[in-house]
């Protein structure tokens, strides 16, 4: 019995060791999962920071920021844009020196599965009053390009009936 609690007493420090790495085999990659994505918010959230930024000072390469098939949704019904027509409509905004200064006040980052798509919601504070911003995003070789945008005006619950008769009157 003696000897058989003394192997095991030296059998401890290997046990230990096997624990340790099956834990760190395990744990290892969620923790370095987490930083990936972390990383990625955060690249996300920089990249939409600036291109809101690049509006705000009239810089065209705002476009650039979209991939070459992307769509732009805008406030109204009828704003359903290529980029290229959405470049159509914006580019003698940008031309003036600034065309539109859009504040974000709030920002959800949604990864894909693999890291290769995101989605994003915003609120933003802008001359038509508070709106979202809503978007695809897809991780390419340059970085992160938005796929589409869609801009929405907010309108509170409490005037939702004086809002659709003002529609209405239109």
């Amino acid at each position: 019995m003696i000897l058989k609690l003394k192997s095991f007493r030296e059998k401890i420090p290997a046990f230990s060791l096997v624990i340790f790495i099956i834990v760190f085999l395990f744990c290892g990659p969620i923790q370095a999962q987490t930083k990936t994505e972390d990383l990625q918010i955060n690249e996300i959230n920089q990249m939409l920071d600036n291109w809101h930024g690049l509006a705000a000072v009239g810089d065209s390469t705002y476009f650039d920021y979209f991939d070459k098939e992307s769509f732009y949704l805008g406030t109204d019904a009828k704003e359903i844009w290529t980029l290229q027509e959405f470049k159509d409509f914006a580019l003698p905004y940008f031309l003036r020196g600034s065309a539109w200064s859009f504040k974000n006040k709030s920002r959800n980052v949604y990864l894909g599965k693999y890291g290769h798509y995101a989605w994003i919601d915003e609120t933003l504070d802008t001359w038509m009053g508070l709106c979202r911003g809503t978007a695809v995003l897809e991780k390419q070789e340059q970085g992160w390009v938005i796929k589409q945008y869609s801009l929405t005006v907010l309108v509170s619950n409490k005037i939702i009936k004086d809002y659709i008769k003002l529609l209405e009157n239109n």
